[in-house]
């Protein structure tokens, strides 16, 4: 049986994390600002579903890329001292792996944003 209480306990602690994420991390503030504008543009231009669909889908990976991001330097930060040269490198490799999906988001996004706005100027 679902139980909503149990629910709504579990969307609470969902929230309180992502408040939380956007309280201490900047990169997130603004990868979510990204997120607003692009949703703005889905509602002004004139996108197929599939690019809208894409649209989306890339900006919350990064979003979602953030967040695991802040959750293993926390627990790095936890386990090994800052100054550990592994403690170092894997925070190093996680901002990399947003580094990736956030080019690759701006890449793909502009392929399909760039055409729809020169529409606008034709």
């Amino acid at each position: 049986m679902i139980s909503i209480k149990q629910f709504r306990r579990s969307l609470s602690h969902a929230i309180r994390g992502l408040k939380n994420v956007a309280r201490h991390e900047q990169s997130f503030r603004l990868q979510l600002a990204g997120l607003i504008v692009v949703v703005i543009l889905i509602f002004l231009l004139d996108l197929a579903t599939w690019e809208q669909v894409i649209l989306i889908l890339l900006s919350a990976s990064v979003l979602i890329m953030e967040v695991v991001n802040s959750i293993v330097e926390r627990i790095t930060d936890g386990l090994k001292p800052r100054l550990n040269p592994m403690v170092k490198e894997v925070k190093d490799m996680m901002a990399g792996a947003v580094l990736l999906t956030s080019i690759t988001s701006v890449i793909i996004g502009l392929m399909i944003l760039l055409p729809a706005l020169a529409e606008l100027f034709v």
